[in-house]
């Protein structure tokens, strides 16, 4: 096990800098998500780490050593592809043990290694089979020992999961992160799902345009974003935004969830509390437990998440309330969160309607 630390990190290709100078720590035994739309960086910094990419500033290290001009081979990492790189003529022992092979170990160690690794990812009864004759999970699960079998100090893995089924990719998260507190290794996994980040992650780094928008725990992103980006990126349905009542430099935003449905007209006691929104609904998705409604308002579309048992005779024309507690405000021109402070969120309008 060991932490890996990246100070400054840039990566140039000819004239585009698709890295931007970032800094990171990956604590010892985390499994640490890099996390952001494509082209954002984050398959770059993975493969800088693992020396497939060279720097072109800035400083990696690994445990107790700088690694800028350790070749691949002597960092002692282990890189699973989303592609796998099994050899198809070989079978799954063979491709697991090759590593080990290469680096003189003894037939009797290697046998050794690879029942044990094999048992742990469940490949024993496959070990005579060729990549050919396995299932996307299967051979996602040897590319996983093959990994394993060199015990390294670091896994890196590249969006290993992209190439399985919903189903399939969903189990093999569960197993992933299950192998992860087994062996209690440094996990660095790279993934454009967040839903897949939120879910495997202790620590989530979200980039963007070769830059870290935030660093955090899972909940700590989708309770606390610090920006706009992060705000919109982290959650399933996105945090609605609309502009803020009587604030040109200011958006407000809330999650689906924190939003509830009023009557188009009534009493408002306690609207001193809470923003309203006018509208009519337009559609309407039912998720099994949740629903999903899309209400064209006077300040833009928004989505209500409701419990689908409560979901019953619910009109079309109604008010959508937003408790002040559950509002964020973001600087219009900088994305940047402000703080819950007079003047931003918590200035809601007369009679709480916007």
């Amino acid at each position: 096990m060991a932490r890996v630390v990246l100070q400054h990190i840039t990566k140039t290709f000819q004239s585009q800098t698709v890295v931007k100078g970032i800094d990171l720590i990956v604590p010892d035994g985390s499994f640490t998500v890099l996390v952001g739309p494509s082209g954002c960086g984050k398959s770059t910094t993975l493969r800088m780490i693992a020396g497939l990419e060279s720097v072109t500033d800035g400083q990696i290290q690994i445990g107790d050593q700088i690694v800028n001009d350790v070749p691949p081979g002597k960092r002692d990492v282990a890189m699973v592809f989303q592609n796998y790189a099994l050899y198809p003529t070989m079978n799954v022992y063979d491709n697991i043990a090759y590593g080990l092979r290469n680096r003189g170990v003894s037939k009797k160690e290697c046998k050794v290694l690879v029942d044990e690794i094999a048992e742990i990812v469940g490949l024993t009864p496959y070990l005579t089979r060729k990549p050919a004759q396995l299932s996307g999970g299967q051979r996602q699960r040897v590319a996983l020992a093959r990994a394993m079998v060199k015990k390294p100090k670091v896994f890196l893995m590249d969006e290993p999961l992209s190439n399985l089924d919903a189903k399939l990719r969903n189990q093999m998260r569960v197993e992933l992160t299950s192998l992860h507190k087994q062996l209690g290794s440094t996990f660095i996994y790279v993934t454009h799902d967040q839903v897949e980040a939120m879910t495997m992650g202790d620590q989530i780094v979200v980039m963007s345009e070769g830059n870290i928008m935030q660093v955090a725990a899972p909940m700590d992103l989708y309770q606390e974003p610090e920006n706009l980006f992060v705000a919109q990126f982290i959650g399933s349905p996105a945090m609605n935004i609309i502009p803020a009542e009587k604030d040109v430099q200011t958006l407000w935003g809330f999650r689906p969830e924190k939003a509830f449905f009023l009557p188009d007209s009534g009493s408002d006691a306690s609207s001193e509390n809470r923003i309203t929104l006018r509208g009519k609904i337009i559609s309407r998705e039912i998720l099994g437990a949740d629903s999903l409604f899309y209400v064209d308002t006077e300040k833009g579309r928004v989505v209500v998440k409701v419990d689908t048992d409560q979901a019953v005779d619910i009109p079309t024309d109604l008010r959508v309330g937003v408790p002040l507690a559950h509002l964020y405000a973001f600087d219009r021109d900088t994305g940047k969160r402000l703080p819950r402070k007079e003047g931003h969120v918590l200035s809601s309008p007369a009679g709480g309607v916007v």
